[in-house]
C-alpha cells in the first residue's frame, strides 16, 4: 500500500522496539538496506486467538496502534498490511452475518490502557468505509423512524383549532388583571353555590309567597334605575333579599322594608356615592323610620353572617358577554333578558353562571334569527348548547309576555332610547318546543 508506513525503508517495526532503540543508543545497529519489515502485532479477534486490549476489529494496525500493545511480537508467514487486515476483517465479518440474530453481539473488552487505543462504538458503524451497519442496527433505525412518523400523524389530528383570547387586547391594562383572570372565574364557578338559595325556599314563609317577592324586585327595579345606581347594585339586592328570605321569616307589612334595607346594603358595597337612609325612606312613601332602616340592617346582616360578596349572574355577564365579541345591541338586550329573570320566581333553581350565559344565547338567536352558540362561547362559559336549553325556554316566554301583565317595569325601563329600545325586539320563538 503506498501510504503505510510499514512498506517504507528504515521503519521501526512494532515487534522490534527494543532493538530500534538500542541501535540508536549506538549498541546495536539499525536495520537499513531494502528488507522490509512486516508487522509483528496480529489483531488476534481475527485470527481466533485471544483478544489483546488493543485489537481493533475494522482495520489494520497503525503504527501509532502497535505501540499500545505490550505484549512480544508474534511471527507470522506473510507480510500484514491494511489491506490485508482489512480483507481478513470483512471475510469474517460475511461469516458472522447469518449468525448475529441469533447470538448476541459480543462487547469488546475495554482496556485500562492509554487513550490511544481505538474501542469501537456504534457510531463506527455508520461511519465506517470498511464495513456496512449490521442488519439489527438497520432494524432498529428504520423502527424509530416509524415510530416518529406515527407521532407526527397523531399529533396532526389531535390538534384542533385554537381557542381565541380575548385577553390579549387587554394585557397592559393593570385593572384587567389578565394574568389571574382565569383563576378568579374559576373561583366564581365554585363560589356561586354559596350564594345561590334553595329554589323553593318560599314555603318556610307563612305570610308571603312568591308573587309578592316578584312585585317587590319590579318596584326595585325602577328605583335603581331612578336613582340611576350601578349595574352590579340590583343583582346584589336581590340576592341580598333571597338569601335573608330563605333563612328569616318576613310578616308582609315589613317585606318592603327588607328590599329597602337590602338595597341600602348592596349601595354600601357597590357605589361610590351611596344614597343617604332619608332617601330611601322618601322612596317607600315614608312607610319606615330611620330607626325601622338600622334595626333591619342589624338583622340583614347577621342573618347572612357579614357574607356580602358572592358571584351574581352580572359578574358572569360582563366576562360571557367580552368571550361573545358583543356590540351594544346584543349588549342591551341580553341584560334586558337577565333582568326579567330577577324578578321570576322560578329561576332560582339557576345558578348565576347559566343563566348570564342562557340571557346571552337567547340575545344571539333573537338578533341573528337562527342559533348562535360558538366554541368560543362554549369555551369560557362551561356551557354547551344543548345545556343552555330549558333556560334559554323560559327566557323567551318572559320575554313574549314582558309588556303584559302587572309586572312591567323591566319592559317599560328597556323600552327607552337611552337602553337602546331593547324590548322592541320580537323574542325567538323558534326556540320554543313547539316554536309558535
Amino acid at each position: 500500500m503506498a501510504g503505510s508506513d510499514e512498506n517504507n525503508l528504515g521503519v521501526i517495526g512494532p515487534g522490534n522496539i527494543q532493538e530500534g532503540l538500542r541501535g540508536r543508543l549506538g549498541k546495536f545497529p539499525v536495520a537499513t538496506g531494502t528488507n522490509r519489515r512486516a508487522l509483528s502485532n496480529i489483531n488476534r479477534n481475527i485470527i481466533g486467538g485471544p483478544p489483546y486490549p488493543c485489537a481493533v476489529n475494522k482495520r489494520g494496525l497503525s503504527e501509532r496502534e502497535a505501540f499500545c500493545n505490550k505484549n512480544p511480537p508474534i511471527p507470522v508467514h506473510r507480510p500484514l498490511t491494511r489491506k490485508y487486515a482489512a480483507q481478513l476483517a470483512n471475510k469474517q465479518q460475511q461469516q458472522l452475518e447469518p449468525e448475529e440474530i441469533k447470538k448476541p453481539v459480543r462487547p469488546v473488552p475495554i482496556s485500562s490502557e492509554p487513550e490511544d487505543c481505538n474501542i469501537i462504538d456504534v457510531e463506527d458503524y455508520k461511519t465506517s468505509d470498511d464495513f456496512s451497519a449490521p442488519t439489527f442496527v438497520q432494524h432498529t433505525e428504520a423502527m424509530l423512524e416509524e415510530i416518529d412518523r406515527m407521532d407526527e400523524v397523531e399529533m396532526e389530528d389531535v390538534e384542533e383549532e385554537p381557542v381565541l383570547d380575548i385577553d390579549g387586547c387587554d394585557k397592559r391594562d393593570p385593572l384587567a388583571v389578565v394574568e389571574y383572570i382565569d383563576d378568579l372565574y374559576n373561583f366564581y364557578k365554585k363560589a356561586e353555590r354559596s350564594g345561590c338559595v334553595p329554589p323553593n325556599y318560599m314555603a318556610q314563609q307563612f305570610d308571603i309567597n312568591d308573587r309578592m317577592r316578584g312585585i317587590l324586585i319590579d318596584w326595585l327595579i325602577e328605583v335603581h334605575y331612578k336613582f340611576e345606581l350601578m349595574e352590579e347594585t340590583l343583582y346584589l339586592t336581590v340576592n341580598l333579599i333571597d338569601r335573608f328570605l330563605a333563612v328569616h321569616p318576613v310578616v308582609r307589612k315589613k317585606l318592603q322594608l327588607v328590599g329597602v334595607t337590602a338595597m341600602l346594603l348592596a349601595c354600601k358595597y357597590e357605589e361610590v356615592s351611596v344614597p343617604v337612609v332619608e332617601d330611601l325612606i322618601l322612596i317607600s312613601d315614608k312607610a319606615y323610620s330611620r330607626k325601622e332602616v338600622l334595626d333591619m340592617e342589624k338583622n340583614m346582616v347577621n342573618a347572612l353572617q357579614f357574607n356580602l360578596s358572592v358571584p351574581t349572574p352580572y359578574v358572569f355577564m360582563r366576562r360571557f358577554l367580552k368571550a361573545s365579541q358583543c356590540d351594544r345591541k346584543l349588549e342591551l338586550l341580553a341584560f334586558f333578558i337577565i333582568e326579567l329573570c330577577l324578578v321570576e320566581y322560578n329561576m332560582l333553581k339557576f345558578p348565576p353562571s347559566l343563566l348570564a350565559a342562557a340571557a346571552i344565547y337567547t340575545a344571539q338567536c333573537t338578533l341573528s334569527g337562527t342559533k348562535q352558540w360558538s366554541k368560543i362561547n362554549e369555551w369560557y362559559t362551561g356551557y354547551s348548547e344543548q345545556q343552555l336549553t330549558e333556560c334559554s325556554r323560559l327566557m323567551v316566554n318572559f320575554h313574549r309576555i314582558a309588556g303584559t301583565g302587572k309586572l312591567t317595569g323591566v319592559h317599560r325601563k328597556y323600552s327607552t332610547s337611552k337602553l337602546g329600545y331593547a324590548a322592541k325586539n320580537e323574542p325567538a320563538d323558534f326556540l320554543l318546543d313547539p316554536p309558535f
